[in-house]
């Protein structure tokens, strides 16, 4: 394991995966805590402000270009906007289980399928982690694809029960 891709990397990039990092680690705790009180506000507007760094940074990285400086996964960063804008406004209108679910589902489908497209062969984390060897980048989103459908179907649910 090393980290010089991301110590190397562009101040974008840095900016980008450190954000995802804080994402990934808030995400839980907001989403699936149990109490709904200061601690799940404060620490949920931070996971909002994390994960609105992450698409508007992902903007400035052009390494995976498809098509022109954009690729497939810039497309999260268009489901971020909407999931953010679309979560807030639930909850202002006291439309909790919508809010719940539309933040769930951008965790879950925005953060981590396209925090698993990472680990394809070439790309930075996959170097981190694995040096570059592309069939455990594979693995990896092998397993979290399973875990995916495994949610997506019902067989691996949340056990968490909404704040009363």
């Amino acid at each position: 394991m090393t980290l010089a891709p991301l110590t190397d990397a562009p101040v974008q990039i840095q900016i980008h995966v450190i954000a995802a990092l804080i994402s990934i680690l808030l995400g839980p705790l907001v989403l699936y805590r149990r109490r709904r009180d200061r601690v799940h506000k404060i620490a949920g507007y931070a996971w909002i402000v994390a994960m609105l760094t992450v698409a508007t940074s992902s903007w400035f990285i052009s390494s995976f270009a498809v098509i022109g400086p954009f690729s497939p996964i810039h497309g999260f960063a268009l489901l971020t906007y909407w999931s953010v804008y679309s979560g807030m406004r639930h909850i202002l209108a006291r439309r909790i289980t919508a809010h719940q679910a539309v933040l769930r589902s951008l965790y879950w489908n925005g953060l981590l399928i396209a925090g698993l497209a990472n680990f394809l062969p070439g790309r930075a984390m996959n170097i981190v982690f694995f040096d570059g060897a592309g069939v455990l980048g594979w693995g990896v989103i092998a397993l979290g694809g399973v875990a995916l459908i495994m949610r997506a179907t019902g067989v691996w649910q949340s056990r968490a029960q909404p704040a009363v």
